[in-house]
Protein backbone atom coordinates (compact mmCIF):
# COMPACT_ATOMS: atom_id res chain seq x y z
CA UNK A 1 0.00 0.00 0.00
CA UNK A 2 1.24 3.39 -0.74
CA UNK A 3 2.41 6.20 1.13
CA UNK A 4 0.91 9.39 1.37
CA UNK A 5 3.31 12.48 1.11
CA UNK A 6 1.54 16.07 0.78
CA UNK A 7 3.65 18.54 -0.07
CA UNK A 8 2.99 22.22 1.42
CA UNK A 9 3.88 25.26 2.54
CA UNK A 10 2.26 28.36 4.39
CA UNK A 11 3.41 31.02 1.56
CA UNK A 12 2.83 30.73 -1.86
CA UNK A 13 5.88 31.18 -4.47
CA UNK A 14 8.04 29.12 -2.35
CA UNK A 15 8.42 26.48 -5.14
CA UNK A 16 5.58 24.66 -3.63
CA UNK A 17 4.73 23.00 -6.86
CA UNK A 18 7.91 23.02 -8.78
CA UNK A 19 8.89 20.67 -5.82
CA UNK A 20 6.08 18.10 -6.08
CA UNK A 21 6.77 17.74 -9.94
CA UNK A 22 10.68 16.94 -8.89
CA UNK A 23 9.93 14.95 -5.61
CA UNK A 24 7.49 12.74 -7.61
CA UNK A 25 9.67 12.25 -10.98
CA UNK A 26 12.91 11.47 -8.88
CA UNK A 27 10.87 9.10 -6.91
CA UNK A 28 9.78 7.75 -9.99
CA UNK A 29 13.41 7.47 -11.76
CA UNK A 30 14.10 5.56 -8.55
CA UNK A 31 11.61 2.85 -9.85
CA UNK A 32 8.96 3.55 -7.61
CA UNK A 33 4.93 3.93 -8.92
CA UNK A 34 4.46 7.53 -8.53
CA UNK A 35 1.33 9.12 -8.62
CA UNK A 36 1.22 13.28 -7.89
CA UNK A 37 -1.95 14.84 -7.10
CA UNK A 38 -3.01 18.66 -7.79
CA UNK A 39 -5.43 19.67 -5.21
CA UNK A 40 -4.96 23.32 -5.77
CA UNK A 41 -8.20 23.75 -7.23
CA UNK A 42 -9.18 26.66 -9.40
CA UNK A 43 -5.57 27.44 -10.48
CA UNK A 44 -4.05 23.92 -11.56
CA UNK A 45 -0.44 24.87 -11.98
CA UNK A 46 1.34 21.01 -11.19
CA UNK A 47 -0.51 19.69 -14.84
CA UNK A 48 1.94 22.85 -16.63
CA UNK A 49 5.03 22.03 -14.86
CA UNK A 50 4.67 18.50 -15.54
CA UNK A 51 4.06 19.58 -19.18
CA UNK A 52 0.31 17.87 -19.27
CA UNK A 53 -2.01 20.19 -19.53
CA UNK A 54 -2.78 19.48 -23.14
CA UNK A 55 -3.66 16.00 -22.28
CA UNK A 56 -6.63 16.91 -19.30
CA UNK A 57 -9.69 15.28 -19.82
CA UNK A 58 -11.35 14.67 -16.82
CA UNK A 59 -9.79 15.76 -13.05
CA UNK A 60 -9.39 15.17 -9.66
CA UNK A 61 -13.40 17.10 -9.05
CA UNK A 62 -14.73 15.19 -11.72
CA UNK A 63 -13.63 11.93 -9.71
CA UNK A 64 -14.32 12.98 -6.22
CA UNK A 65 -18.08 13.64 -7.50
CA UNK A 66 -18.26 10.46 -9.06
CA UNK A 67 -18.56 11.87 -12.99
CA UNK A 68 -15.75 9.68 -13.89
CA UNK A 69 -13.50 7.10 -12.95
CA UNK A 70 -10.38 7.65 -11.88
CA UNK A 71 -8.83 6.00 -14.70
CA UNK A 72 -10.47 8.50 -16.86
CA UNK A 73 -8.39 10.86 -15.03
CA UNK A 74 -5.21 9.53 -14.90
CA UNK A 75 -2.17 10.61 -16.73
CA UNK A 76 1.09 9.04 -17.80
CA UNK A 77 3.75 10.76 -17.99
CA UNK A 78 5.47 9.94 -21.58
CA UNK A 79 8.70 9.97 -20.33
CA UNK A 80 8.44 8.18 -17.04
CA UNK A 81 6.12 4.89 -17.09
CA UNK A 82 5.87 5.00 -13.59
CA UNK A 83 4.84 8.76 -13.34
CA UNK A 84 1.06 9.91 -13.34
CA UNK A 85 -0.65 13.04 -12.36
CA UNK A 86 -3.74 13.62 -11.30
CA UNK A 87 -4.50 16.93 -12.14
CA UNK A 88 -7.23 19.74 -10.41
CA UNK A 89 -10.12 21.79 -12.51
CA UNK A 90 -9.61 25.11 -13.44
CA UNK A 91 -13.06 25.44 -13.32
CA UNK A 92 -14.29 24.93 -9.93
CA UNK A 93 -13.38 26.10 -6.42
CA UNK A 94 -12.14 24.08 -3.76
CA UNK A 95 -15.87 23.58 -1.93
CA UNK A 96 -16.47 20.76 -4.94
CA UNK A 97 -13.68 18.57 -2.97
CA UNK A 98 -15.69 16.96 -0.08
CA UNK A 99 -14.26 14.70 2.86
CA UNK A 100 -16.07 11.17 1.62
CA UNK A 101 -15.24 11.66 -2.25
CA UNK A 102 -11.21 12.51 -1.36
CA UNK A 103 -11.31 9.59 1.17
CA UNK A 104 -12.64 7.05 -1.57
CA UNK A 105 -10.02 8.94 -4.22
CA UNK A 106 -7.04 8.42 -1.95
CA UNK A 107 -7.71 5.05 -0.67
CA UNK A 108 -8.16 3.85 -4.81
CA UNK A 109 -5.02 5.94 -5.14
CA UNK A 110 -2.94 4.23 -2.06
CA UNK A 111 -4.03 0.53 -3.80
CA UNK A 112 -2.50 1.54 -7.21
CA UNK A 113 0.84 3.02 -6.30
CA UNK A 114 3.75 3.41 -4.23
CA UNK A 115 3.82 6.90 -3.77
CA UNK A 116 0.81 9.38 -3.50
CA UNK A 117 2.42 12.85 -3.56
CA UNK A 118 -0.24 15.71 -2.97
CA UNK A 119 0.49 19.04 -4.11
CA UNK A 120 -1.33 21.26 -1.49
CA UNK A 121 -2.44 24.95 -1.90
CA UNK A 122 -0.24 27.22 -0.16
CA UNK A 123 -1.99 28.53 3.16
CA UNK A 124 -4.46 27.05 5.55
CA UNK A 125 -8.20 27.26 3.87
CA UNK A 126 -9.75 23.90 3.21
CA UNK A 127 -8.12 22.90 -0.16
CA UNK A 128 -4.54 22.63 2.48
CA UNK A 129 -6.49 21.17 4.91
CA UNK A 130 -8.19 18.59 2.36
CA UNK A 131 -4.48 17.72 0.84
CA UNK A 132 -2.98 17.14 4.03
CA UNK A 133 -5.89 15.60 5.89
CA UNK A 134 -4.73 11.60 4.63
CA UNK A 135 -1.30 12.20 4.76
CA UNK A 136 1.43 10.16 5.91
CA UNK A 137 4.36 12.41 5.43
CA UNK A 138 4.53 16.03 4.68
CA UNK A 139 7.47 17.98 3.03
CA UNK A 140 7.18 21.69 4.47
CA UNK A 141 8.66 23.78 1.64
CA UNK A 142 9.93 27.05 2.69
CA UNK A 143 12.49 30.01 1.72
CA UNK A 144 15.00 31.62 3.85
CA UNK A 145 12.89 34.26 4.76
CA UNK A 146 11.34 35.40 7.75
CA UNK A 147 7.41 35.44 6.01
CA UNK A 148 7.70 31.96 4.84
CA UNK A 149 9.41 30.51 7.51
CA UNK A 150 6.63 32.31 10.11
CA UNK A 151 4.03 30.58 7.95
CA UNK A 152 5.80 27.37 7.39
CA UNK A 153 5.51 27.10 11.97
CA UNK A 154 1.68 27.39 11.07
CA UNK A 155 1.20 24.45 8.90
CA UNK A 156 3.09 22.33 10.94
CA UNK A 157 0.86 22.77 13.90
CA UNK A 158 -1.92 22.07 11.35
CA UNK A 159 0.17 18.64 10.51
CA UNK A 160 0.36 17.75 14.57
CA UNK A 161 -3.62 18.67 15.02
CA UNK A 162 -5.80 18.21 12.02
CA UNK A 163 -4.54 15.69 9.91
CA UNK A 164 -6.00 11.99 10.42
CA UNK A 165 -3.11 10.67 11.39
CA UNK A 166 -3.20 13.36 14.61
CA UNK A 167 -6.69 12.47 15.42
CA UNK A 168 -5.96 9.26 15.67
CA UNK A 169 -3.28 10.02 17.89
CA UNK A 170 -0.31 8.96 15.35
CA UNK A 171 2.34 10.84 14.54
CA UNK A 172 2.85 12.55 11.04
CA UNK A 173 6.80 12.58 9.87
CA UNK A 174 7.55 16.03 8.64
CA UNK A 175 10.72 16.73 6.66
CA UNK A 176 11.61 20.10 6.09
CA UNK A 177 12.52 21.37 2.17
CA UNK A 178 14.36 24.37 2.23
CA UNK A 179 14.66 26.07 -1.66
CA UNK A 180 15.77 29.45 -3.08
CA UNK A 181 18.96 29.01 -0.96
CA UNK A 182 22.03 31.30 -1.77
CA UNK A 183 25.02 30.20 0.93
CA UNK A 184 27.01 33.67 -0.30
CA UNK A 185 24.13 35.37 0.64
CA UNK A 186 23.48 33.57 3.44
CA UNK A 187 26.50 34.34 4.98
CA UNK A 188 26.14 38.07 4.27
CA UNK A 189 23.10 38.25 6.17
CA UNK A 190 21.09 38.64 2.94
CA UNK A 191 18.68 35.31 4.18
CA UNK A 192 18.45 33.63 7.02
CA UNK A 193 20.91 30.72 7.71
CA UNK A 194 19.69 27.30 7.08
CA UNK A 195 20.18 27.05 11.20
CA UNK A 196 18.43 29.80 11.57
CA UNK A 197 15.33 28.14 10.04
CA UNK A 198 16.01 24.45 11.48
CA UNK A 199 16.19 26.30 14.88
CA UNK A 200 13.13 28.11 14.60
CA UNK A 201 10.59 24.87 12.51
CA UNK A 202 12.71 22.44 14.75
CA UNK A 203 11.68 19.44 12.00
CA UNK A 204 14.55 17.39 10.14
CA UNK A 205 15.71 18.77 7.31
CA UNK A 206 15.17 16.76 4.27
CA UNK A 207 16.76 18.86 1.54
CA UNK A 208 18.49 22.43 0.34
CA UNK A 209 17.54 23.24 -2.92
CA UNK A 210 20.07 25.79 -3.96
CA UNK A 211 18.49 29.09 -5.92
CA UNK A 212 18.76 28.01 -9.91
CA UNK A 213 17.47 29.83 -13.24
CA UNK A 214 17.08 25.88 -14.32
CA UNK A 215 14.07 25.37 -12.18
CA UNK A 216 12.50 28.36 -13.93
CA UNK A 217 13.78 26.80 -16.93
CA UNK A 218 11.82 23.36 -16.38
CA UNK A 219 8.97 24.60 -15.59
CA UNK A 220 8.63 27.10 -18.79
CA UNK A 221 9.32 23.69 -20.41
CA UNK A 222 6.63 22.05 -18.79
CA UNK A 223 8.76 19.28 -16.81
CA UNK A 224 10.49 18.71 -13.57
CA UNK A 225 13.89 19.89 -12.96
CA UNK A 226 15.05 16.20 -12.54
CA UNK A 227 13.88 15.33 -16.09
CA UNK A 228 14.85 18.27 -18.22
CA UNK A 229 18.15 18.46 -16.95
CA UNK A 230 19.37 15.83 -14.08
CA UNK A 231 22.85 17.00 -13.75
CA UNK A 232 21.76 20.51 -12.70
CA UNK A 233 22.07 21.48 -9.10
CA UNK A 234 18.78 21.73 -8.10
CA UNK A 235 18.12 18.08 -9.70
CA UNK A 236 20.81 16.78 -7.34
CA UNK A 237 19.47 18.42 -4.84
CA UNK A 238 16.48 17.01 -5.34
CA UNK A 239 17.53 13.37 -5.79
CA UNK A 240 19.52 13.78 -2.46
CA UNK A 241 16.11 14.77 -0.91
CA UNK A 242 14.52 11.63 -2.41
CA UNK A 243 16.67 8.96 -1.23
CA UNK A 244 16.49 10.62 2.17
CA UNK A 245 12.89 10.29 1.77
CA UNK A 246 13.45 6.75 1.31
CA UNK A 247 15.57 6.70 4.77
CA UNK A 248 19.14 6.56 3.21
CA UNK A 249 21.48 8.55 5.54
CA UNK A 250 23.38 11.17 3.42
CA UNK A 251 25.71 14.24 4.17
CA UNK A 252 23.30 17.63 3.76
CA UNK A 253 25.22 19.85 1.17
CA UNK A 254 24.40 22.24 -1.21
CA UNK A 255 24.96 21.19 -4.94
CA UNK A 256 26.47 24.39 -6.90
CA UNK A 257 26.56 24.91 -10.37
CA UNK A 258 30.09 27.42 -10.33
CA UNK A 259 32.42 26.03 -13.00
CA UNK A 260 36.19 25.81 -12.52
CA UNK A 261 38.71 25.10 -15.01
CA UNK A 262 37.72 21.85 -15.91
CA UNK A 263 34.26 22.08 -15.14
CA UNK A 264 33.80 20.80 -11.50
CA UNK A 265 30.80 20.37 -9.35
CA UNK A 266 31.80 21.53 -6.08
CA UNK A 267 29.01 21.63 -2.85
CA UNK A 268 28.36 23.74 -0.03
CA UNK A 269 28.84 21.93 2.90
CA UNK A 270 25.96 22.57 5.95
CA UNK A 271 26.91 22.73 9.36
Amino acid sequence: MAKVLVVTSGKGGVGKTTSTAAIGAALAQSGKNVVVVDFDVGLRNLDLVMGAERRVVFDLINVVQGDAKLSQALIRDKRVDTLSILPASQTRDKDALTPDGVARVIAELREKFDWVVCDSPAGIEKGAQMAMYHADEAVVVTNPEVSSVRDSDRIIGMLDSTTLRAKNGQKIDKHLLLTRYDPARAARGEMLRTEDVLEILSIPLLGIIPESEEVLRASNLGSPVTLSNPESAPARAYFDAVRRLQGETLEMSVPSERRGLFGKWFKWRVA
